[in-house]
């Protein structure tokens, strides 16, 4: 992935929210995105489908939920962006965070893939 790839996928608020969310969080499913974005199901995961097409994320199925993680086999230099970029902006991820956290009935995870 190049440098303009990457910031094309994370030209969009939704896109970037999601992608910070899940490298802080390592995964998370659709619902969780949903009620951490406050936003829709089908904006949500058409936006997830985006990231997972440019191979920034990768997903998985459990049951009936769907998880979404970090490609392991992005460059270092990605994971570095992500980091600094979700440090030096916490703010404003705060509200989606919050969010998140008070999420009643969030999914348990089995073991996390690979």
């Amino acid at each position: 992935m190049t440098p303009s790839e990457l910031f094309k996928c994370l030209a969009d608020d939704t896109r970037a929210r999601a992608t910070l969310l899940i490298a802080e969080h390592g995964e998370l499913c659709v619902c969780e995105l949903v009620c951490a974005l406050d936003d829709n199901q089908s904006k949500i995961s058409r936006h997830l489908a985006q990231l997972r097409k440019a191979s920034l994320l990768l997903d998985r199925r459990q049951g009936q939920w769907v998880y979404y993680r970090l490609n392991p086999d992005l460059p270092q230099w990605i994971g570095r962006v992500l980091a600094a970029t979700a440090a030096g902006n916490a703010s404003w991820l705060d509200e989606s965070t919050a969010r998140l956290n008070e999420m009643v009935g969030r999914p348990t995870r089995a073991a996390t893939c690979c």
